[in-house]
This record gives C-alpha cells, sequence and structure tokens, in this order.
C-alpha cells in the first residue's frame, strides 16, 4: 500500500519585485538547498494556517497570503510531498525575516532564482512563478 503524499506549503515572498529563499541546515534533509520557506501542515490545519504558522517559526515574520499556485505531488525517494506554494507578501506590521532555521536568506529577482542550487521540489514552484500560474486570490 502507497503512503499518502505529506502535504508541504511553501512560501513565495515577495519584496521590491524580488523573492525569499533559505537555505536548509548541512544537518538536515536536502542539506544547504535553496529553498521557498515552509514546512508539513498538520493534522486538521489549512494550507494556509500552516503556511503562516511555519512562517513565525521559521522566519519570525507576518505574511499576507496573496494567491495560491497549482498543487503538485513530488517524490523524494520514499517519500512524496504535495507541495501546496503560495505568493504572498511581509505584513505592513511585520518584522524582517529571520533565519531561525535556515543558515542564510536571499532576496532575489525573479530570473536569478534558477541560479541557487534550488531543492528539487522547489523548481517546477518557479517554473508556475515565472510563467504567472496561478492567478487564484486566495
Amino acid at each position: 500500500m502507497e503512503n499518502p503524499a505529506l502535504p508541504v506549503v511553501c512560501a513565495l515572498i515577495e519584496r521590491d519585485g524580488r523573492v525569499l529563499l533559505a537555505q536548509r541546515p548541512a544537518h538536515k534533509h536536502l542539506a544547504l538547498k535553496w529553498e521557498f520557506p515552509g514546512g508539513k501542515v498538520n493534522p486538521g490545519e489549512s494550507a494556509e494556517a500552516a503556511l503562516i504558522r511555519e512562517i513565525r517559526e521559521e522566519l519570525l515574520c507576518d505574511l499576507i497570503i496573496q494567491r495560491a499556485l497549482p498543487r503538485f505531488t513530488h517524490a523524494y525517494g520514499r517519500t512524496t510531498i504535495e507541495m501546496i506554494p503560495f505568493v504572498c507578501s511581509l505584513a505592513p506590521e511585520s518584522a524582517e525575516p529571520q533565519p531561525t532555521e535556515h543558515v542564510a536568506i536571499a532576496w532575489a529577482l525573479p530570473a536569478e532564482v534558477a541560479a541557487f542550487d534550488l531543492a528539487a521540489a522547489d523548481l517546477p514552484v518557479v517554473q508556475m512563478y515565472q510563467a504567472g500560474a496561478g492567478n487564484t486570490t486566495c
């Protein structure tokens, strides 16, 4: 029996024409890969609530979710995730993002994102974002 896909959210946080990327720690899965920050959705939690919680935990900042991008699945060996990406902005009263679980953060122009060593599941997110997909308001 196949395990169901693990729901995972990620935030494409936009500011001044740039998007925020975060670098994973060396001791975790996908060590030192860059990603759009986010994390697992807890049972009974909405994807939007999970994203707001994860970003507060990981970056100590607050978001406004602008729109969803299409969901998709990605297999990482034994684990398959359902990636749930959202385009966001920092809330007006938010603190500056501070990496608490990542080793670094970077603001990149959309055209520069492909130059980062991204986690495999983030590559389709970049393609959808650059193509302007998912202009659905949340």
